[in-house]
């Protein structure tokens, strides 16, 4: 299947225009690499959360098949911010782009709905942010725990770093009376 080659502007723009005032962030980094120097061109949006679900809808307008890679996520003090990584027209050479989309979520209300339901392959990333950050995911399919024990204390998420964080269950041995 021969994709269309569309620029990075083309493709920011097209956010910007479909979705005003939801993409409060852009840019396109630009990257050269090896003998050959091969460029790698990397868009980023920042994304309000009450439209991701639809800006990632939105990807579909440039490629039937967007890849999802992979998601991550930062406990920056007062937002838990989760950053979704796409690549578009995946595996065609010279042609694939790095799209990445930022979603800040409040500590208060660290809620986003899933995309499974667009990209099932999101399922194991949006697990994994349920368990170390303890982001509610809306509708994911299987709510169960994947990367920490079953007995592990609820409401501890090991990627946090306020009270919600692992530091209570940290034992400094070289703190330990003798």
């Amino acid at each position: 299947m021969t994709k269309t080659k569309v620029k990075p502007e083309e493709i920011i723009l097209s956010f910007q225009t479909k979705f005003p005032g939801g993409i409060t962030q852009s840019r396109i980094e630009r990257r050269t690499s090896g003998t050959m120097k091969t460029e790698f061109i990397h868009l980023w949006l920042h994304v309000d959360k009450k439209i991701f679900k639809e800006v990632v809808k939105h990807l579909f307008t440039f490629d039937p098949s967007p890849h999802f890679a992979v998601s991550s996520g930062y406990d920056l003090r007062d937002t838990i911010e989760l950053v979704y990584h796409f690549s578009l027209f995946y595996g065609t050479r010279g042609d694939e782009l790095s799209l990445n989309m930022t979603v800040a979520l409040p500590k208060s209300d660290p809620v986003i709905e899933t995309i499974t339901d667009i990209i099932p392959g999101a399922l194991i990333a949006e697990q994994e942010k349920q368990e170390m950050l303890g982001v509610k995911i809306l509708g994911i399919p299987k709510d169960t725990r994947v990367f920490i024990a079953d007995d592990f204390p609820k409401g501890i998420y090991p990627w946090r770093r306020d009270e919600t964080g692992p530091e209570k269950l940290v034992r400094n041995l070289h703190e330990a009376e003798k």
